[in-house]
Formats: C-alpha cells, structure tokens, sequence
C-alpha cells in the first residue's frame, strides 16, 4: 500500500524526473550502452570495446593491479638489491626459479603487469571520454522547461505577485542569476511566464577531474618508473671520502626501466664537515653538512650548506640528508710493526647515538719477508661507541653530542670470512665464523677506551682509538614525473571535494496573468536530496518577490495549512448543524400531523 508521500513523489518523478535522470547526469545514455547485435569480427570487437570501457571493468582492473603489485613487496627485486634475489635462490633453490620465471623478481617491469598497467589506463580512458561529451552538451543546454504541475513536486510554493508575469519574471531571473543559476526564461501563448534555473554542474566536473587526475597519476608513475632512478651512500668526512655519481659507488640503487648506468649525470660531492645540535635532553635541534660539489662544465668546485628538508639541486637530480652517525677512527698495529687505521661508520641504535659497528683488518700480520697473508692471523673489533659515556660504567650514551666519548672493544682473532665471496653486513661480524671456531675471541673481557688510549693485546699487537669522524647518509634521486604528481594529486583533491560537496538542482517559477497582477507558482528538484535544498528554495523564492515562508506550528502545519484545516472544520460543523436542524423541524411537523 502506496503512503501519501509516495503518491505525491509519484508525478514527480513521472513528470520532472523522467527527463532529469538523464539530464541531471552526464553518464552516457542507455541506448549508447545497449548490446550490439550481430556475430561478426566487427560485432564482436565492439561488445569488448564496451565492456573494457565500463566503469565495473575499471574497478576490478585497478583491484588487480594493487593484487599484482603485492610480491613486489613480499618478494626480494632485481632492481631493488639483487643480493637479497641471490639470497632468496640459495634459501630456496625449487621454488626460486619458477618465481623468476614468471617475473616475482622484476614485477614491475614484467610484461603482465605491464599489460594490466596498460589495460587500466586504456579502460578509464575510454570510460570518461563519453562522459566528457555528454557533460559538455549538458552545460551547453538551457535549462528545460517548468513541469507542468510544479505543485506536485516535492519542495513548492504558490503566492500572488503585484507585477504583470514578464516584470516579475525578470526580476526572479535577475535574482537567480545572481545566487549563480543558470537560467532561461520563457513567454508562453497562454500569456504565462516561467523561468528555469539549475546549478550545480561543477559536481560532475568534480567527479570527470577526480578521474581525469587518476589517469594523470597512471601516466606520472609510469613516467617516472620508466626514467626516474635513486640510490643511497653513507659518505664520511673528509676530503678523501669523496663521492661520485657513478652506480659503482652507491651502497644501494634502483634505476628506472629505460635508465642504465651511462644515463646518470656527472658530478662529484665531498662532505668536509658535519654540524649537529641537540637539546639538553637530548632531542635534535639541527643537522647540516658542509657539503663541496663539483659538476663538469660549471669551473670548479661549489660549496652547499646541506640539511634537512632543503636538498641539494645538482645536474637535474636531488640530494638529501637522511641520516648521520659517527665513526671512530681506530688504528691497528700488527706484530711486524706495520700500521693500519680504519674508519668505521657505527649504527645508532638509540636516540642517544649508542652505535654498533665493526672494524676489520684483513690484510694485518702479512710477513714481510714472504709477503703472504695467514687469513688465521686477521683481525677484527667489534665495538659499541658511546658519544657520552656513563660515569658508572653503562652500556649506553647519556647525550648525543661529543661530551665524553669511549669506545668500547671487542677483539678477535681468525679468518674473518671476507676472503670467502659472500655478501655480508660490514656493520657486523660474521657469526657463523665465530661458530664454527675459525675467528675467536682474544681474552674475555672487552676494553673500554677514550681518545688517544690504545689497548695491547696478548700476542703484542696493539689496537689505538684515535679519534672521531661524522658520517651523512644521502640519498640522491631524480623523480621526472614528481610535478605531473603533484598537480594530479592536487586535481584530485579539488574534484573530490566538488563531487562530494556541490549538489545538482532545479528551480522552476510559472506566473499566470491574475487581474493587475500575477499568480505564482515555484517548484524545485534537487539531483541528490539533502538537508539543505527546502531552506535554498524558500530563500529563492523571497529573493524573487514572494513571502517568506512561515515557520511550521508544534504539529508540523504552516498556519495557511492550519487555517484551512480548521476552515474546512468548522465548514463540517455548520453543516452538521444544518442537518440537525432540519431534523427537528422535520419531527415538529410530524407532531403538529399527529
């Protein structure tokens, strides 16, 4: 059984709505939707046109492309660290090269995912091209005509106006015009007026922007995937530690698919001093490095004041800080007397910079007079730096800053397992040699020592702690396709924000002929309903010329409503009281008969 509200809504939409479901919406028109009929190469090919095109297509096809870019994750990448894939064969020697062979360890650059790449942007593409047609008519379009019985719509007024039907109808489109409606205005032959008036198209410009920012953000990341390229080194201080551009001497680096080593712009950096600031509890203030860059071509050398959030623009490619760290100088002196010293960046490993790290001295103990390497004779510390060392003797820093620096030392002795070919962290030991007993431990207990102390070991070598370097992580990139993100993203906030918060209505005003005057009648329909289109109409149609509205009463009547209720009561009352009384005028003759 069918309420009042929906009796109402019915002509609404029977009569307004029909037309607004298309012309409210710039999606394309069912009968361009419709099947294609026929068996023929042709045929076919367009029911597949159609179905790659559809929205429902592009949605799963963006589903799957997050699905196929999940082993580029999980699983080691060529183009990441091809250590790490060398790894993973030796871990699983079965399962590794069915994976290589279906591209888990280069899935970017795989044909299938490729091809998923492509079918994606192709589908959207094809999806907002028509949309972009219809919604272009649409806003080329005057606004249709009133619906016939505007008071069946479901926000509508009627009121009197004093002025002939064009006057009046002037005046409510000028007012229109100026809340931004587009609006038209029509003579009828009945002498009528009406003026149409919508907004909100802005909402499916929003929403084809939204899209279009999505294909845009396709194309940068494919873009940038394709020449874009970065790569991270942990450089000292010190003049000869400098650093240059080549992939020889990056710690780790990713180049884009159409990049290669040659394509990498020349240029050289040095880091000769490092500046660091901390709170007296220890929070960081401000990290710099005085960095000196050289470019071929550019005379000389150029120096940059490096930090953190201002990179380094050099030759098309970005350089910034990222990390910071010290290494201590430590000096070994084997039992010919030779000398070698080291400097080894240690690993913070709390706020404090309490730092891990290793020394390795492979070549130390070599005879002279024969001038071969006893690997049983290498040596190796491992050590935990502390820039303030603990009063009491603790295993951490107190403070991040030099205060009152120590180094504490391991000593070992054996083959340190670097001569063996296989890659290891060279910010740790190689335990499975401490394992199986070919580097051991000198003496039990660690030595701590300060700047300038040294430490003798049992066979006479003596290992010295001379001093302290800073170390800088940079990392160098070049994104081409960063300022196509940047205004994708941009895009797309702005079109997401405009289809969620703009809404698309409708507003229609008929004035009839009505003696000197003119009888009003104003209806509104709004694409999306919402809380706020019944308070917009009423301020447009006071803005025309027409009453306010007043307020409902505790029974949700207007008093109009309310009046005309007890009107038509009280109309009931006197009729029943008419009746009454003829009843007993009736029964008076009766008895008069009788």
């Amino acid at each position: 059984m069918a309420t009042t509200e929906e009796k109402n809504r019915a002509p609404e939409l029977a009569e307004a709505g029909r037309e607004d479901e298309n012309a409210l919406s710039s999606r394309p028109a069912a009968d361009s939707a419709r099947r294609v009929a026929g068996h023929g190469v042709l045929a076919t090919a367009r029911r597949w046109w159609r179905q790659l095109t559809s929205m429902r297509t592009a949605l799963l096809l963006l589903f799957l492309l997050a699905v196929a870019a999940a082993p580029g994750s999980l699983l080691p990448q060529y183009s990441l660290n091809s250590d790490k894939v060398d790894t993973y064969y030796t871990q699983h020697p079965t399962l590794a090269p069915i994976l290589d062979k279906a591209g888990m360890f280069d899935v970017f650059s795989s044909p299938w995912f490729a091809a998923i790449y492509l079918l994606l942007f192709v589908s959207l593409v094809g999806c907002l091209t028509p949309r972009i047609r219809v919604h272009v008519r649409a806003l080329r379009r005057t606004p249709p005509d009133a619906p016939r019985q505007l008071s069946r719509l479901r926000v509508h007024r009627e009121y009197r106006a004093e002025s002939e039907p064009v006057q009046a109808a002037r005046q409510a489109q000028k007012k229109l015009r100026g809340a931004r409606f587009r609006s038209a205005l029509r003579r009828h032959d009945d002498g009528s007026v009406t003026v149409s008036a919508e907004k909100g198209f802005l909402r499916e410009t929003g929403n084809l922007l939204f899209h279009f920012s999505l294909v845009a953000v396709l194309v940068g990341v494919a873009y940038g995937a394709g020449y874009g390229w970065h790569g991270g080194r942990l450089i000292m201080q010190g003049a000869d530690n400098g650093f240059c551009n080549t992939l020889q001497q990056y710690d780790e680096y990713s180049l884009g698919s159409r990049i290669k080593g040659g394509d990498l712009p020349p240029f050289c950096l040095t880091m000769t001093d490092f500046h660091a600031s901390f709170l007296p509890n220890g929070q960081p203030l401000h990290y710099s490095a005085d960095m000196t860059y050289d470019v071929p071509g550019q005379g000389g050398s150029h120096k940059y004041d490096l930090s953190v959030n201002h990179p380094l623009r050099i030759n098309g490619a970005s350089v910034y800080l990222v990390g910071n760290g010290y290494s201590p100088v430590i000096r070994y002196t084997d039992r010919y007397g030779r000398t070698q010293t080291t400097t080894a960046p240690f690993i913070p490993q709390d706020g404090n910079f309490t730092s891990n790290g290793v020394a390795l001295f492979p070549d130390a103990n070599v005879d002279p007079k024969t001038g071969k390497r006893n690997v049983d004779l290498q040596m190796a510390f491992q050590g935990v730096f502390f820039p303030t060392t603990a009063k009491r003797g603790g295993q951490a820093s107190t403070y991040p800053g030099l205060r009152d620096p120590g180094l504490l030392l391991f000593a070992y002795r054996g083959n340190t397992g670097t001569d063996a070919g296989i890659p290891h962290s060279v910010y740790t030991l190689d335990h499975s040699q401490i394992a199986n007993g070919q580097l051991k431990q000198i003496g039990k207990n660690p030595k701590l020592l300060r700047p300038g102390q040294s430490w003798t070991l049992d066979d006479g070598t003596k290992v010295e702690f001379v001093g302290v370097k800073r170390w800088a992580t940079l990392q160098i990139r070049r994104d081409p396709a960063s300022r196509i993100m940047l205004i994708a993203g941009i895009a797309m906030l702005a079109g997401l924000l405009g289809s969620l918060t703009i809404r698309r209505r409708r507003v229609w005003f008929r004035f009839a002929p009505d003696g000197a005057g003119s009888a009003v009648s104003a209806g509104g329909l709004a694409r999306n309903e919402y809380a706020g289109f019944s308070d917009e109409f009423d301020r447009l149609v006071a803005a025309a010329g027409g009453p306010p509205r007043t307020p409902p009463d505790a029974d949700g009547a207007t008093p109009e409503q309310a009046g005309a209720e007890g009107g038509a009561r009280a109309q009931t009352g006197a009729e029943g009281g008419a009746r009454a009384q003829t009843g007993a005028e009736g029964g008076a003759r009766a008895r008069g008969k009788d």
